[in-house]
């Protein structure tokens, strides 16, 4: 914000002028008074007592405010301050009191900034206290002991003049045997807003409050048919439980008139949690036990959301400025913003009952350049919130001009006040810096609402994932400033349509301008590149499942994530998470993979070989094509070609074989691939290469393996004559009433069975009808086949 925005740019009137003037030198006569007698005195008091700027003890003792209330006080109030004070010096503190003191108004933002920044300087100008009655005295403050006061003076006795911020102290004085005299020996200064009537117009304030998380979530999910979702650790339940920071951050926006600005990610994250999930322990998940505290946070979250504005960050908050500034060149980058943004619909409005508006982009930290500015609207937002640190006043307005501001292309820049969005920054844990922090934003509030009787809309966006203590603090001073007299809420749509301030600053800085702190913090271009391997490896994967929703939703979601803005700061966890993702899609896929084969050997010219695929998954894969390829086609060739393709699909859990036809033209090792490719021509998993050994065949042995073949025909054509002479036979001594006279040759009685060469015949012939092999039958020179079908000459060694 230009520092010209510190002054009224509208002068009060006549009268209200000589009231201010009037204030100011009652205000500083004791200053004027100290001024004149300086000189004279030196380093000494009137008295003769050293200065408290000599003393050796000034600033020995802290003082601590915890609590003044109220933080922003009217007519009739009592002002109640209470707190503690600590001696850190060596030297006991002897009648010690605590008085309360008030400074001049305070005109100017800058002025605010100067005083909070020296907030315990004793160097500085010193208020007189307002009164003795409205102190609390210690009789001794003994080194390292604190000692708690508790003050309260109403309103009309502090004499505050005009509506505007008051520089209020609270300080300790007392004397040490080394100096033993009265000194202001610690003092806290903070502000106190003053604004007893209400104003007109009364300043419209837009107040985001984010509910957005880190990554919890794996790309993991169970193998069952729910999908059981699992958990990098228990720290989301941690967060949603009672006392934790996303729970009081529900708890406290309840009761505020707010704009939730919530990331998708987190509200599917806790609903996961409301069934049954796994939690990672090492290298192994135990069950998920908070299903309850979920159910309760998300049915607490759904009632403080009703009838709110709710505005939805794409999915996981993706970076945009490491996007734009590390990503854009990647290809694919740009693609996974716009895939968490078509989530949205998907996730926040089924959960939460309330239609969200998608409209708005948020850069970290409201830091934008032109390269942003059009990562930001490329998926479909129009409104980017910025911040008036990024975006400055450059025309030298002396006020704070409205927060919406059109920067070309129908794109409107809504700049949240930098001094009132980073209030709530830093180290709140301490009762007294919370308290601080309250006053200071409250006291900013009012000062930006006097600069000009012109109304105007400011916004308000805090860190993404304030504290605990940050969410309390924060909602202290919404409260008292929605409370109050200067300020009325406004919704988010509401200030990024009013009327933009003519003269107002449109033109957003060139990319050398973003913070060097904030680059350092930036997703590096590996990043982005290790993702876009990541979602081609997805892809490839997909387009073989037979329900790929099972694969693509878990790890398009996990790709989300890993563009998080939430990465930032955390390099090591990021990369890790990144590295958990392609490792375990690496595993799934997998499991969809061609069987390693030995060498294969072929015995004739020509077989078929088995290639097997299989798949370990729980659901179907196909069509895939398999590929089986040659390297040596000349040696051999498989389908008469260079290669052959076959589709193939594999049931869950099973394998499947292709037989692919080989035909061998030479003797010798051919090597030949098998491969697996998606429908679409992409190669699928790693090949699998072996051996195929093509044994020789000569004329000769190919002769005798004839020769062989042809005595097998021959004796079993003399077995069939033999056998057929012998039934003819046997049918002709089987007629009825015929009967068989030997016949008489004359040389005595003949064999009535036949002669002895007929009996030998027959002999013979029913001894080889009977016997596989004779002995006189050739020894074979080949084993036994076997009963199962032939593969053409196939012999396989695996």
């Amino acid at each position: 914000m230009a520092e010209a925005a510190d002054f009224q740019g509208t002068s009060p009137s006549p009268a209200r002028r000589r009231l201010r003037r009037t204030t100011a030198l009652i205000a500083g006569a004791p200053l004027l008074a100290g001024l004149v007698q300086l000189p004279a005195a030196g380093s000494a008091h009137a008295d003769g007592r050293p200065s408290a700027k000599a003393d050796a003890d000034s600033g020995s003792v802290a003082v601590a405010v915890d609590s003044l209330t109220p933080s922003a006080p009217t007519g009739g109030d009592t002002v109640t301050v209470s707190g503690t004070v600590t001696n850190h010096g060596k030297q006991a503190v002897t009648d010690a009191h605590v008085g309360l003191r008030v400074g001049p108004e305070v005109n100017t933002r800058s002025s605010l900034d100067a005083i909070a920044k020296d907030s315990n300087d004793l160097q500085g100008t010193i208020a007189p206290e307002i009164d003795d009655k409205y102190t609390e005295k210690f009789s001794k403050l003994s080194p390292g002991v604190a000692e708690h006061f508790n003050i309260s003076v109403p309103v009309d006795d502090l004499d505050l003049g005009e509506d505007g911020v008051y520089e209020f102290a609270v300080s300790l004085s007392g004397e040490t045997s080394a100096q033993p005299w009265e000194q202001i020996l610690g003092i806290q200064r903070t502000f106190l807003p003053w604004q007893p009537d209400e104003a007109d117009p009364k300043t419209k304030t837009t107040a985001l409050w984010p509910l957005v998380s880190t990554t919890h979530m794996a790309a993991e999910t169970g193998p069952n048919e729910e999908q059981t979702p699992v958990f990098l650790n228990d720290d989301l339940a941690k967060e949603i439980s009672p006392g934790g920071r996303l729970n009081q951050m529900v708890t406290l926006g309840k009761d505020l008139d707010v704009t939730w600005v919530v990331d998708p990610d987190l509200l599917a994250s806790v609903d996961a949690m409301t069934g049954s999930y796994r939690v990672r322990d090492g290298d192994k998940t135990v069950a998920g036990t908070h299903q309850t505290v979920a159910k309760q946070w998300l049915a607490e979250l759904q009632d403080a959301v009703a009838d709110k504005e709710v505005v939805a960050l794409p999915f996981a908050d993706p970076d945009l400025a490491s996007l734009a500034h590390n990503g854009t060149d990647v290809t694919g980058s740009l693609n996974q913003l716009k895939s968490a943004t078509g989530v949205i619909d998907n996730t926040v409005e089924p959960i939460l009952h309330v239609k969200p508006n998608t409209d708005f982009a948020w850069p970290v930290d409201g830091a934008v350049d032109g390269s942003i500015v059009k990562v930001a609207t490329s998926a479909g937002a129009d409104k980017v919130i910025a911040r008036s640190d990024s975006l400055q006043e450059t025309s030298g307005l002396p006020y704070t001009p409205s927060a919406a501001r059109p920067i070309g292309g129908g794109t409107t820049a809504v700049v949240a006040d930098a001094r009132l969005s980073t209030a709530f920054e830093g180290d709140l844990t301490r009762a007294s810096a919370s308290t601080l922090a309250v006053q200071r934003f409250l006291a900013q509030s009012l000062a930006l609402g006097l600069q000009t009787g012109k109304q105007r809309s400011v916004v308000i966006a805090p860190q993404r994932m304030p504290s605990g203590n940050q969410a309390r603090a924060m909602a202290e001073a919404l409260r008292a400033m929605q409370g109050g007299t200067w300020s009325e809420s406004q919704k988010l749509a509401a200030a990024a349509t009013a009327k933009p301030d003519p003269d107002a600053t449109t033109k957003v800085p060139g990319t050398s301008s973003y913070p060097s702190a904030l680059r350092k913090k930036e997703l590096p271009r590996t990043a982005f590149v290790q993702t876009a391997r990541t979602q081609d490896t997805l892809d490839n994967f997909k387009v073989v499942l037979s329900d790929p929703s099972r694969v693509v939703t878990p790890f398009g979601r996990a790709l989300n994530r890993e563009m998080s803005a939430s990465w930032r700061g955390r390099a090591a966890e990021a990369e890790s998470f990144r590295d958990g993702v392609r490792l375990y899609l690496d595993g799934l896929t997998g499991r969809v993979r061609l069987i390693d084969k030995s060498e294969t050997k072929l015995s004739g010219r020509s077989a078929t070989i088995p290639v097997t695929v299989q798949n370990n998954l729980v659901q179907d894969v196909g069509p895939l094509v398999l590929r089986l390829t040659s390297t040596n086609p000349t040696r051999l060739e498989i389908d008469g070609a260079d290669y052959e393709e076959q589709p193939i699909s594999v049931s869950g859990g099973h394998s499947q074989s292709v037989k692919f036809t080989t035909s061998a033209n030479a003797n010798g090792r051919a090597t030949v691939i098998a491969q697996l490719y998606t429908m679409d021509g992409r190669k699928y998993g790693e090949p699998v290469t072996f051996d195929v050994k093509v044994t020789e065949i000569t004329a000769a042995v190919m002769l005798v393996i004839g020769g062989g073949v042809l005595l097998l025909v021959l004796a079993g054509f003399r077995m069939y004559t033999q056998r057929k002479r012998a039934a003819a036979r046997d049918a002709e001594k089987s007629e009825p009433g015929e009967a068989e006279e030997p016949e008489d040759s004359g040389n005595g009685p003949q064999d009535p069975e036949g002669s002895d060469e007929r009996l030998r015949e027959e002999s013979e012939a029913r001894a080889r009808a009977g016997d596989p092999e004779q002995p006189s039958d050739p020894t074979p020179d080949t084993a036994a086949e076997s009963a199962d079908p032939s593969g053409t000459g196939e012999r396989v060694d695996r």
